[in-house]
């Protein structure tokens, strides 16, 4: 039922456009709401919910809004305060999913065995439970980190599984098939602690609402409406949990967005917001498609790279602005030119009068902020990491550092003691006190203390056999000081004490990024001449006190970009293996892909007034060199809404060529594999001849096969010059890529449109 407006609208109507007011008086029935970024969807969502308790179509106590964050519900509360005034108060049911499931939870407790005063755990409190589980069945947590296991569990509950739903195979690669025992034993233990975890709070709800119909009966005739919020980041316990409570009346109006959907990696099903029309026949849909935040380039670019995807509903972004330049594409070297670059252009910004919040740089990946921090610390320019920690400030990244200071400064009391038990050597607070204790009487390093307690029997002879490991490792790095690199040894380092083999075993989306970061540091190191030297410049960089400023250029991810907006964007790294990621190519597939368009997709629409986009022919990635290609997203930008600019003098490049023809670079590359173009599995070197030792860190390089035709004027032994690396001798052809042994570089792949036959 449509509603006929007043005569004169009340105040949550005024100002809204045709589809606006359409989401919020198309009360009855089923409503998907598609707001395209910048659209207004959030005062639609609010406006609606005020109309239907202004109205009297419900009371403020039988009316669902579920948001995702709590800060999307605290705004959500802020704006219905101002429309509503204290009617606020009487909405139980308006706050995030876990919250409303809470608070349903506490009164249906003891229908799943609990009592309604049950603890919610903290991750902490879950791992130190799961570790317990595993230690009564015999798993071994070095083996197996009950971080692995925490995130198996965590994917059974957002997919809405018991452990009596899991499918067969479930787990069978973690513990040798035990995760399923593990899960249903993790799961009684919960009971017998009267607690559950966040996974929990939905999954009892919809146990409740699935095995006792009076309840579930309840909650339908209570909730006249339910407004959901971000519906396209649902995961399956979520829908499953909402259409158990709509079914009933049908009054469900879902806001979202299919082309924001992003985040799958955390169990959001991008399919729930594409089939609600199956879900709910007859449902309506209203697209919210006039766009307040971009220019018309902005969006002319978004919506032309998103039109490739197929999984979508389709709509199309507009705005009644009639200015704006188009969307730059740049091409440049390599990774410090690209640094280099958006600092220059940030502080020509910020002479014509811009401010430094109005720029944000956003990043695939957090290894990309490290040559943006170095650099804009050595131009003075203040900036900020939003969603983590500056680069040398996490924690992968200190306690890498400190094994560094350790073995190049011995005394180094606390370095020694940050690393001396990480990761774990069964070293307690019995041995630590041991330590410290003939430290202090003798007055001597830590490091020293520790070699005179291996020789006697203070310690038991576990802890005695692990410390003396931990000396001798040192012992023997600190040998090598002189006969390895600093780089070579900074990765033998890292391998060898363990962190490496620390983060595979969690194998988590945090844990590879650890991963990432610490083969950044390595690349990091390159540009100084000792260990010594490095830390040196590391030193003054934590030390870097931005003190007070007002203002600073954003760097942040573009996952936590998502509902965020910036006069000017700075969108880095678009380049095969980075830009999709390289993991989004490995899995192969469309989902995966399509979810990295999304991401780019969301990415360029932060923008308002400019979004500029670099890659880089050259990148360090994974500690190697690689000649990199652009991301196939360059080629898919409408040309009309592009400016294609570069700073590399030379033959036509790839992206050129592509933007040029119109033609997909990428059409008949990696078919029959899955894999993405021209990049393959390799190993860095960093062992040093050790025996019996693996690759220290996984490395990827690029092939770069695309199947562009070589120059003819350049063959094997052919002698050539390169700008960067000097001159060199050609060893091996590709196609349009070259293996050159340089006579100061070492062997390196370029293209061939950046050498010179001599």
């Amino acid at each position: 039922m449509l509603a006929s407006p007043a005569l004169t609208d009340p105040p949550y109507l005024q100002g809204l456009n045709a589809p606006q007011r359409d989401a919020v008086l198309t009360t009855e029935g089923p409503v998907l709401i598609l707001a395209g970024a910048g659209t207004g969807k959030t005062r639609a969502l609010t406006s609606r919910l005020a109309h239907i308790i202004v109205t009297r179509l419900a009371w403020p106590s039988e009316v669902l809004a579920v948001t995702f964050t709590n800060k999307a519900a605290r705004e959500m509360r802020h704006r219905m305060g101002a429309m509503l005034g204290d009617m606020v108060e009487g909405m139980p049911f308006l706050g995030t999913f876990h919250a409303i499931a809470a608070r349903m939870l506490r009164k249906h407790a003891g229908l799943v065995g609990l009592q309604s005063n049950f603890n919610i755990l903290d991750t902490d409190d879950q791992l130190r439970l799961l570790k317990q589980v595993q230690a009564e069945a015999g798993i071994e947590e070095k083996r197996w980190p009950a971080k692995g296991l925490a995130g198996l569990i965590d994917k059974w509950k957002n997919r809405g599984s018991r452990p009596d739903q899991l499918l067969p195979g479930d787990g069978r690669d973690y513990a040798d098939g035990k995760a399923p025992a593990l899960y249903a034993r993790y799961q009684e233990r919960l009971v017998q602690l009267n607690a559950c975890d966040f996974g929990d709070l939905l999954l009892h709800m919809l146990t409740i609402f699935q095995q006792h119909p009076d309840v579930l009966s309840e909650y339908q005739r209570r909730f006249k409406y339910i407004l959901v919020d971000e519906y396209q980041d649902t995961n399956v316990s979520q829908y499953l949990w909402l259409r158990l409570l709509a079914q009933e009346r049908k009054n469900i109006a879902c806001v979202g967005d299919d082309d924001q959907s992003i985040y799958s990696w955390r169990g959001a099903e991008v399919a729930n917001i594409l089939r609600f029309e199956k879900d709910f026949p007859g449902a309506k849909v209203i697209r919210l498609e006039q766009n307040y935040r971009s220019t018309p380039h902005i969006l002319g670019a978004a919506g032309g790279l998103i039109g490739k995807n197929s999984g979508r509903l389709g709509k199309t972004l507009w705005t009644d602005r009639t200015h704006g330049d188009q969307v730059k594409v740049t091409g440049v070297w390599d990774g410090p030119e690209e640094a280099r670059l958006v600092g220059d252009a940030a502080e020509r910004l910020q002479r014509q009068g811009a401010s430094l919040n109005d720029l944000a740089i956003l990043v695939r990946a957090q290894f990309q902020t490290r040559e943006f921090e170095d650099r804009f610390i050595a131009i003075g320019l203040p900036y900020k990491i939003v969603g983590g920690f500056r680069f040398y400030e996490r924690a992968e990244i200190r306690d890498a550092l400190a094994y560094f200071r350790v073995v190049v400064s011995p005394s180094d009391g606390l370095a020694f003691e940050r690393i001396v038990n990480l990761p774990k050597r069964g070293l307690g607070d019995k041995a630590m006190a041991a330590l410290h204790t003939l430290a202090r009487v003798r007055d001597v390093p830590l490091s020293t203390a520790a070699a005179m307690l291996i020789e006697t029997d203070e310690l038991t002879p576990a802890a005695r056999r692990s410390l003396a490991t931990f000396v001798a490792d040192l012992a023997r790095w600190r040998g090598q000081l002189e006969s390895l690199s600093h780089q070579d040894l900074a990765r033998v380092i890292i391998e060898e004490s363990g962190m490496v083999a620390m983060y595979q075993a969690q194998r988590s989306v945090e844990a590879d990024g650890r991963l990432e970061n610490l083969t950044e540091l390595t690349r990091a190191m390159d540009e100084y001449e000792s260990m010594q030297a490095f830390l040196e410049h590391v030193s003054l960089v934590m030390d870097n006190d931005q003190g007070d400023e007002a203002e600073y250029i954003t760097i942040m991810t573009l996952h936590a970009a998502k509902g965020l907006e910036f006069d000017h964007v700075f969108l880095v790294g678009w380049e095969e293996g980075v830009f999709p990621s390289q993991r989004a190519l490995d899995e192969g597939g469309n989902a995966s892909l399509e979810e990295e368009r999304r991401l780019a997709y969301v990415g360029i629409t932060r923008a308002k007034k400019a979004a500029t986009i670099f890659h880089a022919a050259n990148r360090r990635i994974y500690g190697q060199w690689t000649s990199s290609i652009p991301s196939r997203f360059v080629s898919e930008l409408p040309p009309d809404h592009v400016e294609v600019t570069t700073t590399m003098s030379g033959g036509p490049s790839l992206w050129r060529a592509a933007l040029g023809s119109g033609q997909d670079p990428f059409a008949d590359v990696g078919r029959a594999t899955g894999r993405g173009p021209g990049w393959a599995r390799a190993t860095t070197v960093g062992t040093s001849g050790l025996p019996g030792r693996g690759p220290v860190l996984e490395a990827r390089a690029s092939a770069v096969s695309v199947g562009m035709k070589g120059r003819s004027d350049v063959s094997v032994g052919s002698r050539v010059f390169h700008s960067k690396f000097g001159y060199g001798a050609v060893t091996s052809i590709e196609g349009n890529k070259l293996e050159i042994e340089f006579e100061k570089a070492g062997a390196k792949r370029v293209l061939d449109s950046f050498v010179e036959v001599v």
